[in-house]
């Protein structure tokens, strides 16, 4: 991890992901026969901080994905938009209110082995004071500093036997990863929305654990 801070969560780091976002050409995933979902791809952080990413530890006690990591998020409820969605979960999950002034864009929707089209949703969240975890939903809530996704090891990439797919990662550190799809994601806001590039990331692969 980074000895300093790269990216300060100040108006300048906000100008700048707001306008390579807007410049960016979302593809959008057919949704027939599966749900809709949204994620929240929190960029929070006081003026005078390292900018942080959100994410959380999914519950133990979780029937589906119990334990994985993740970004906030759910299901798009009838007549709602992907971004009402994303905030909401983000306030339902750990505890962030974020209102539609801190909408920053979207990424490319993502198509998951579960059978989710996922929307991730940009959003500034400013200074997140105490998050907590929903105790039905989250097991423990992470900052993580947006410098690590400009580590020399992101993206890592894996085969597996069950897929001619590479499989995408970002590392933590200490053993830890998150996968894809959040892994995908991220790192998808890493070149879109910090470096301006339009790098796609539907064809990476989720790990098996990540299949039902």
């Amino acid at each position: 991890m980074p000895d300093a801070p790269r990216y300060l969560a100040d108006a300048a780091l906000r100008d700048l992901l707001s306008a390579n976002l807007r410049s960016f050409d979302v593809v959008a995933a057919g949704a027939e026969g599966l749900r809709r979902a949204a994620v929240a791809v929190a960029v929070v952080g006081a003026e005078d901080e390292e900018a942080r990413f959100v994410f959380t530890e999914r519950s133990s006690r979780l029937t589906h994905h119990a334990g994985q990591f993740a970004l906030p998020g759910g299901r798009i409820d009838p007549g709602e938009t992907p971004e009402r969605t994303a905030l909401r979960e983000l306030e339902e999950e750990v505890g962030l209110r974020v209102d539609e002034d801190g909408l920053l864009g979207r990424l490319d929707d993502f198509t998951t082995r579960s059978g989710f089209v996922m929307t991730p949703v940009v959003v500034w969240g400013g200074p997140p004071g105490r998050l907590e975890g929903n105790p039905g939903e989250v097991e423990a809530v992470h900052e993580i500093p947006l410098a690590v996704l400009d580590g020399p090891d992101v993206p890592h990439l894996e085969t597996i036997p069950e897929s001619d797919r590479p499989v995408l990662s970002i590392p933590l550190g200490d053993g830890e990863s998150i996968w894809t799809p959040a892994g995908a994601i991220l790192y998808q806001l890493r070149e879109v929305g910090l470096h301006g590039r339009g790098t796609r990331v539907a064809h990476f692969e989720q790990p098996l654990f990540a299949w039902r």
